[in-house]
């Protein structure tokens, strides 16, 4: 059964949460402080977390930052629950690699439905994916790795997500629509700015083999460098 966290500092959204879930038959774990959770993300890893912004010690956007840039705990996936629905707030969300994001109020249904959809999206069970090599860049797929020049680089899982895009996408121009769709699942209003800020991010962290992303100016992005 996939195991659940619910980190939630209201009690009675983490009941709530708790008893729905369970009924459903998930394996859940709730959490009133982010810093209990995060303690036991190093012995008993989740499938999922249920995140919410506003925590009393380490809030929801920190939480989010430090499970996605540990090697250990990146590809577990986060839908972050909160109050706050602003642009801003939904940005900043995407740009720490968030993988969905529910707004309170909420339905029960909706939270459920969210969270298989994006256990079918990250599920472990599928074919394992040749390392890509080009000239000192490095790509191991299959363990989220990179190399360049022989130096490993880390990237969120959302980078590596829109950079494996571009790779496999055969030399094609990939709209910002098209990335957004597919790196974010369609769960997400569309910003344009989300997409050029994981690009520029790319770019920086591959360094010289950063300018195999070209930009194709009204359009979007494509990958050049050929394996």
């Amino acid at each position: 059964m996939p195991v659940v966290y619910v980190v939630e500092d209201d009690e009675d959204i983490n009941d709530l949460l708790v008893y729905n879930l369970q009924k459903e038959g998930f394996t859940v774990f709730p959490f009133l402080s982010s810093v209990e959770a995060l303690k036991s993300l190093t012995q008993n890893k989740p499938d999922i977390i249920l995140l919410d912004i506003m925590l009393p010690d380490i809030d929801g956007l920190e939480f989010c930052k430090m499970v996605k840039s540990n090697p250990e705990t990146e590809r577990i996936p986060i839908i972050m629950i909160t109050a706050k629905s602003t642009e801003v707030d939904k940005i900043v969300g995407l740009e720490l690699g968030a993988d969905d994001y529910i707004t309170k109020p909420f339905s029960i249904r909706e939270v459920i439905a969210r969270i298989r959809a994006v256990l079918r999206r990250t599920s472990r069970d599928r074919t394992p994916e040749k390392p890509i090599k080009v000239g000192g860049l490095e790509i191991n797929p299959d363990r989220f790795q990179i190399k360049v020049d022989g130096r490993s680089v880390d990237l969120t899982a959302k980078e590596f997500k829109v950079l494996m895009l571009l790779i496999n996408s055969n030399g094609k121009v990939l709209s910002r629509d098209y990335i957004l769709e597919n790196a974010w699942d369609g769960n997400w209003e569309v910003y344009d700015r989300t997409v050029d800020v994981h690009i520029k991010k790319i770019r920086e962290k591959l360094g010289d083999y950063g300018r195999f992303i070209e930009t194709v100016r009204g359009i979007g992005y494509r990958w050049s460098g050929e394996g």
